[in-house]
């Protein structure tokens, strides 16, 4: 289960997200912090299998641990998420202008799917 992760942030934690399991982790980690063995004991893996889980969401930034005493609870570290967001974000803007396009040149079009005589010559321009 040791892989080897990609050099770049965005790369690493995609990489690591890329496991569900990994992925549950985290959105139990938005709740609340755990130690490896609290995580464990939701899933059907051994507890090394949740350890190696955990380093590589902490070798991507998405988890930390601290010690308290003897425990060593694993937080999540949303400013990881952050980056995530604004990568996420600015595709989704791309695809939302392509699909407003995409509607202007379908309002130009009249019910048999030709483009409507009514429809100016700015509009068509932008269409195309």
């Amino acid at each position: 289960m040791v892989e080897q992760l990609a050099v770049d942030p965005l790369s690493r934690v995609f990489s690591a997200l890329a496991d569900p399991t990994r992925r549950d982790m985290v959105a139990h980690l938005s709740e609340t912090d755990a130690t490896v063995t609290e995580l464990a004991a939701r899933y059907p893996v051994s507890l090394q299998a949740v350890s190696k889980h955990v380093q590589v969401l902490e070798s991507a930034g998405l988890v930390r641990r601290t010690r308290s005493g003897r425990e060593r609870p694993v937080h999540l570290d949303a400013e990881v998420l952050t980056l995530m967001d604004a990568w996420l974000e600015r595709y989704r803007r791309r695809a939302e202008e392509r699909y407003r396009r995409l509607d202007d040149v379908l309002a130009t079009l009249d019910d048999s799917g030709r483009a409507s005589t009514t429809s100016t010559t700015t509009e068509e321009g932008a269409a195309s």
